[in-house]
């Protein structure tokens, strides 16, 4: 196997790639190599070299803890749990929430055999403690995973803080005929 074939095979790996656009994108890189490949590689020497996880929250991020945990106009009282950084970069985005995260790095699952000790709970229950947190928003997937995940912090948490969970329903410009029965069902149910 040459170099190139070992490159096209790595991107293969990457999530939203396939071999055919892993060949795309490195012939293009190849093509184009002081454009795109030389600065591609310093960007991610510098993400690998200055890139950490933040030890409060899970975040990433050059500074540490990160610069969402370490802004004092950040509400401190309320924590959003996710199940990624993925997932807190959304809500970040959407610039709808002003308090402090904590991601979980994964969700319950048997299957998987991933147990409460291998998910960051005590690290929260510690947060929420410390901080007197008084909202714990549980933003986690509407996968029975998740959904399983968020039941069990809501047991071993309850009483301790507030607990809340995302709206679910119909999206901002969906049509009822478009929509799935269980989304239909979701948006009914929890209607305020």
């Amino acid at each position: 196997m040459n170099d190139l074939d070992s490159l096209i095979r790595l991107f293969s790996h990457l999530p939203g790639f396939g071999a055919r656009s892993a060949r795309r994108v490195v012939l293009n890189l190849v093509k184009n190599k002081e454009k795109k490949f030389s600065p591609l590689i310093e960007s991610m020497k510098k993400v690998y070299e200055t890139v950490d996880t933040c030890p409060v929250c899970g975040n990433f991020d050059t500074v540490s803890p990160c610069s969402i945990c370490s802004d004092p106009r950040r509400d401190k009282q309320q924590i959003c749990v996710v199940q990624d950084v993925a997932d807190l970069w959304a809500i970040e985005r959407s610039g709808a929430f002003r308090g402090h995260y904590h991601v979980l790095g994964g969700l319950l699952s048997a299957i998987d055999r991933i147990g409460p000790e291998d998910l960051r709970l005590d690290l929260l229950h510690d947060r929420i403690i410390d901080n007197q947190v008084q909202e714990l928003i549980l933003a986690l997937p509407t996968t029975v995973e998740g959904q399983t995940t968020a039941l069990y912090i809501e047991n071993e948490l309850k009483g301790i803080t507030h607990i809340t969970g995302l709206a679910q329903g119909i999206p901002f410009g969906g049509e009822l005929d478009y929509l799935d029965n269980d989304t239909i069902f979701m948006a009914i149910s929890s209607r305020k």
